[in-house]
């Protein structure tokens, strides 16, 4: 249970990097973000892989790039369900999403290194 908070929180904050990195990614508070997690997560695991199956041949004919894509849809999607979370313009749909998985698998491999520490000690 305490590892899907980590997960939760390492989004949210990884989302707060991607308001101050990315020019059209607006997030008011910490609340909202933390709400876009969670809203992102389940996209990601519901809708993302029927759209990923849908765009199988366009994806193949770009040699991968129409799965840019498909992460900046659910990114916007994600953005029009939750208040206080705005996606606005190209470069943010599709740089918001490479931005955040960055800093996602950063912040995910620092909490998991943080909690191997925690864990050796106890």
């Amino acid at each position: 249970m305490l590892g899907y908070f980590f997960i939760a929180l390492a989004t949210a904050l990884s989302l707060l990097i991607v308001d101050l990195v990315v020019p059209g990614v607006n997030i008011a508070n910490f609340p909202s973000a933390l709400i876009a997690a969670a809203v992102i997560g389940l996209i990601n695991s519901g809708i993302k892989p029927t759209l990923t199956t849908l765009s199988l041949p366009l994806t193949y004919l770009t040699l991968g790039g129409f799965s840019l894509v498909v992460n900046g849809i659910c990114f916007w999607l994600a953005s029009i369900l939750v208040p206080g979370f705005q996606v606005q313009g190209f470069l943010a749909f599709l740089l918001g999403p490479v931005v955040l998985s960055l800093a996602n698998t950063f912040l995910s491999k620092y909490f998991a290194e943080k909690g191997l520490e925690l864990q050796d000690s106890q």
